[in-house]
């Protein structure tokens, strides 16, 4: 693909079910969000991280070099306002295509990002991961242009990402690799990834 491909990273989440930051958990002797944009950074230019500067991701990182931040997401609109924001400083500083995940997914690698841009057709706005079981909405390709609907639909109240894809072409993906997906929310899955000794790369 010849256009650029700029990486979005959302890491402003409360991490509840976790009981302490995401971003920051130590896996295979490095921070979740570190190792995640290390990965991009194989594949895309600029990375960008989308966290208010209240959550503890940004309290955490917020001074790392070489990390944009986008930081107005509007408090409580959960991941699809972060997504919008993010889209939005995408679109406004003249970037067409966008790789984004969340900062949980640990075992993500480059070839994802590979798959997702060689499924996106010409007419597609977002090309979404899917595995056996579910779609991922946070581990997708989307064009910029889609940030002005998906930012209409946050003002209006939606906060369900699935919904809000409802009203966009979406061309889905089974990857070929399902680990790429895997998600870490709460501490039996840190566990799970260390008892399985599931390679982190």
């Amino acid at each position: 693909m010849s256009q650029p491909l700029a990486g979005i990273v959302l890491a402003g989440g409360a991490s509840r079910r976790m009981g302490e930051d995401k971003a920051a958990l130590d896996l295979g002797g490095q921070p979740m969000l570190t190792r995640i944009v290390t990965e991009l950074r194989r594949r895309c230019d600029p990375i960008t991280v989308v966290a208010a500067t209240a959550s503890p991701a940004y309290a955490a990182f917020g001074d790392e070099p070489g990390l944009r931040w986008v930081t107005d997401e509007d408090p409580g609109t959960g991941p699809l306002g972060a997504l919008a924001a993010g889209l939005t400083d995408a679109a406004g500083n003249g970037v067409p295509v966008v790789f984004v995940c969340a900062t949980d997914m640990p075992l993500l690698r480059a070839e994802l990002v590979d798959e997702l841009v060689a499924g996106l057709g010409p007419d597609d706005e977002a090309v979404i991961a899917e595995d056996a079981t579910r779609q991922h909405p946070l581990a997708a390709v989307y064009r910029s242009s889609c940030a002005a609907r998906l930012a209409e639909l946050v003002a209006g109240g939606e906060r369900r990402l699935l919904a809000a894809l409802d009203g966009m072409t979406v061309h889905r993906v089974g990857v070929s690799d399902p680990t790429w997906l895997t998600n870490v929310n709460a501490p039996e899955d840190v566990h799970r990834l260390r008892r399985d000794k599931i390679a982190i790369p």
